[in-house]
């Protein structure tokens, strides 16, 4: 009796490319406006986070700046959860064949929100706790040699490369499949390590469509911006399947 072992699924980058190419052109219009939007709420709460980088003439009181920071910062959070699960949910409904309407990238879902919120800050920590250990080691090192706080530098910069890759799609994972954190992380490392070189160059092709809409005078970035995530998008898909696990599609009742 013969045993047969499912081939884990590849990245075919150029299907991605016109998959993803397609379904921005679903609805150009509803996607490049949502990016305007969030994109401007950002650069707003940006301002009032910045208040104290103003000329020292045009400076508010200070309880105003600090007012301003933690609007800001709560705001630039608040839109950027905002913005990518509707650009997410957008992208996923165009690659299911359908036209996805300004309501469903507007649509506010906090539970979907809050699950990649809480995924991103796991993320965070653990490149936190990378940096942190790195720098403890390197100070050890320091006393004994200078030059031996490079070994230690080079190998966080190495963990934290592999680390931004194979955790390239946790946002599509926190939101479609829903898992705790920590399995979030590992089922990012699981699907990503067999393709991982693939994935380095899906992320430059990401680059290179966003350097291109940035060269036409940035308002191509509009258009960019939805565009990449809908390449990537089409790439979750190929590799972590097409199951809608959390309901993201789901509008709520009533």
């Amino acid at each position: 009796m013969t045993t047969t072992h499912a081939e884990p699924p590849r990245l075919r980058i150029l299907e991605a490319v016109r998959e993803g190419w397609q379904a921005f052109c679903r609805a150009p219009w509803p996607f490049v406006l949502f990016t305007l939007l969030t994109g401007s709420l950002n650069l707003l709460f940006n301002l009032l986070s910045s208040l104290d980088q103003l000329p020292e003439s045009l400076q508010p009181s200070l309880a105003v700046q600090l007012t301003g920071l933690v609007v800001g910062v709560i705001g630039q959070v608040v839109v950027s959860l905002w913005g990518s699960v509707g650009l997410i949910r957008g992208a996923w409904s165009a690659l299911e064949g359908q036209r996805p309407s300004w309501r469903t990238l507007s649509r506010w879902d906090g539970g979907a929100a809050g699950r990649l919120l809480v995924r991103q800050l796991v993320y965070g920590l653990l490149i936190l706790g990378v940096i942190v250990l790195a720098g403890a080691v390197a100070i050890g090192l320091a006393q004994l040699q200078q030059w031996l706080v490079a070994i230690p530098a080079i190998a966080a910069l190495v963990v934290l490369i592999y680390l931004a890759v194979n955790q390239t799609f946790l946002p599509w994972v926190a939101l479609l499949q829903g898992p705790g954190p920590i399995d979030t992380l590992q089922r990012g490392r699981e699907a990503v390590d067999p393709q991982w070189w693939w994935v380095v160059l899906l992320g430059l092709l990401q680059t290179g469509i966003l350097l291109l809409g940035l060269m036409l005078c940035g308002v191509g970035l509009l258009a960019a911006a939805p565009v990449a995530l809908c390449v990537a998008t089409a790439a979750y898909r190929q590799l972590f399947g097409t199951d809608d696990r959390t309901g993201l599609l789901t509008p709520p009742a009533g």
